[in-house]
């Protein structure tokens, strides 16, 4: 790494020779080919106009767009310009990204044009200056603008400390807290994912996530870009056209719902993975039966790996044999560089096999939380280590096996859900007295958001309106699958809501 270490200037390093190849070729539509020149030249633009803005220095760019091969450019164009990146779900509504704009103060936001009427009205009246569109089909005043400026751009010098993303994780209070990764952090976490993960010449990767968090915009893309490895871009997973694709690809990276969608579509055999290498799942624990059922049908080991918005990649199961097996319903040994302690209830480092709350520590691991430095230094020890909040232990042979949350997180299809946010929505509802969310097993989202609810005296609740309700103002995948309307809450002696009693209740209910 030079001292010059702004995360883009070691990616376009990695261009291969070739410029005039091919780096990202759309999958999902009529094809269009982008290459290596056209993404040096397009992101020069953006940053060159990000720059005629005359930001303050740290400036943050919040992006809430659908996903698009412009939108990754975007990406890449603020970090070259030396600004901080904010990805916002595109799930997100009114109430939600009022929050994020408020708490991140963003000097410009790039939305959909067709949000662009009530984004903008948020945005002007938190002071953010400068609000442009971007849409799937490469239209948008963002690119309107750009087109205007020069397609040469200097990289803007960066040190390894100094910020490049936020990414807002949500909290077990209910308010999401915005986690700062630098420039640092991603550049040497995916440097060392490169080497695990075997990253070889002639690697095609199959992007199919999303770009508003670490798993798409981070460990795929930087993957792909820091090999000088092409990309079949999809905006939206299909099981059937990936399918239709793998035989030109090498590898492909999921969360456990798209696992299970390959095994549902009919084509996935073993010789549409003819020319796979590399099988990649996170965001989410993937089911022995899942793992055990695909590498029944494909011949592959998927590698499941455990990292989280705060960190990045963290562990990850062995890549070549001869570092040993891929062991489903482990998430493999600690990355070179990262370090990954288990604490026990009593606060002592536990012996292996015994379960406790994981702590790691490493270049990968955040900065800090934005503007909470009293929850920062909460998360960290006297030492120094994270407290990653997940429960979980190390094995005989040193795998690391993830046992549960200790803050009660709902990870459904790849996603964060915290109960607590979802409750405070719902016990705002009229007529609502108390509520309780628990996250239940499910074959295809992992785990699905059920909300159990206790009416106010002479209320009369009905569930299928509560959760219309819900969808008018939070991401639909916080949304509840199903809602029950109680007269109480299971309580225990201390008034606790006993939550493990109403997941047993209603364990089958997706079986």
């Amino acid at each position: 790494m030079t001292a010059n270490q702004n995360l883009f200037v070691a990616i376009r390093d990695a261009f291969p020779t070739d410029l005039d190849s091919t780096a990202i070729e759309t999958a999902d539509s009529d094809p269009l080919f982008y290459t290596w020149r056209d993404i040096d030249r397009a992101t020069a633009r953006i940053a060159n106009l990000l720059q005629w803005l005359d930001l303050p220095a740290g400036a943050r760019v919040a992006v809430q767009t659908e996903k698009s091969v412009e939108a990754l450019l975007l990406y890449l164009a603020v970090i070259r310009a030396g600004y901080v990146y904010l990805p916002l779900n595109t799930a997100y509504q009114s109430s939600e990204i009022e929050y994020f704009i408020g708490n991140a103060e963003p000097s410009v936001l790039v939305c959909s044009g067709k949000n662009f009427g009530w984004v903008s009205k948020i945005a002007f009246k938190a002071g953010c200056t400068h609000v442009f569109t971007l849409n799937e089909d490469r239209t948008g005043t963002l690119l309107d603008r750009a087109a205007l400026h020069p397609d040469t751009n200097t990289p803007t010098h960066r040190g390894a400390d100094d910020l490049a993303a936020i990414l807002y994780t949500s909290g077990t209070t209910g308010r999401s807290k915005g986690a700062m990764l630098s420039h640092g952090n991603l550049l040497t976490n995916a440097l060392t994912l490169k080497s695990c993960w075997g990253w070889r010449e002639g690697d095609v990767l199959i992007h199919a996530l999303p770009i508003f968090h670490v798993h798409g915009l981070f460990v795929a893309s930087h993957g792909a870009l820091l090999n000088g490895s092409k990309m079949l871009w999809f905006n939206k997973f299909s099981p059937r056209t990936v399918t239709e694709r793998l035989p030109e690809a090498t590898v492909f990276m999921g969360v456990p719902t798209l696992y299970v969608r390959l095994l549902g579509e009919a084509s996935f055999t073993r010789n549409a993975c003819r020319n796979m290498r590399l099988f990649i799942s996170g965001s989410a624990p993937l089911l022995i039966e899942t793992f055990n059922e695909f590498r029944e049908r494909s011949g592959h080991a998927i590698l499941e790996r455990y990292g989280m918005s705060e960190t990045v990649m963290l562990t990850s199961n062995p890549c070549d044999p001869k570092d040993g097996e891929r062991r489903g319903g482990t998430v493999g040994f600690p990355l070179p560089g990262v370090g990954l302690r288990v604490r026990d209830d009593q606060g002592q480092i536990a012996p292996k096999g015994v379960v406790g709350g994981i702590e790691v520590t490493g270049t990968n691991v955040f900065k800090g939380y934005w503007r909470m430095p009293e929850k920062t230094k909460e998360e960290f020890t006297d030492d120094g280590w994270f407290k990653t909040g997940d429960m979980g232990k190390v094995d005989e042979s040193g795998y690391v096996v993830m046992v549960g949350r200790s803050k009660d997180l709902i990870i459904t299809g790849g996603y964060n859900v915290y109960p607590a946010e979802i409750e405070g929505y719902l016990n705002a509802t009229p007529g609502v007295a108390e509520s309780a969310v628990i996250g239940l097993p499910h074959r295809d989202f992992g785990e699905a958001v059920v909300a159990v609810v206790v009416g106010k005296p002479g209320a009369a609740l009905d569930a299928p309106l509560l959760i219309a309700e819900m969808k008018s103002k939070i991401a639909n995948f916080k949304v509840p699958k199903q809602l029950f309307v109680v007269d109480e809450l299971p309580r225990n002696a201390m008034g606790k809501v006993q939550k493990n009693l109403l997941r047993e209740q209603h364990k089958e209910l997706f079986a």
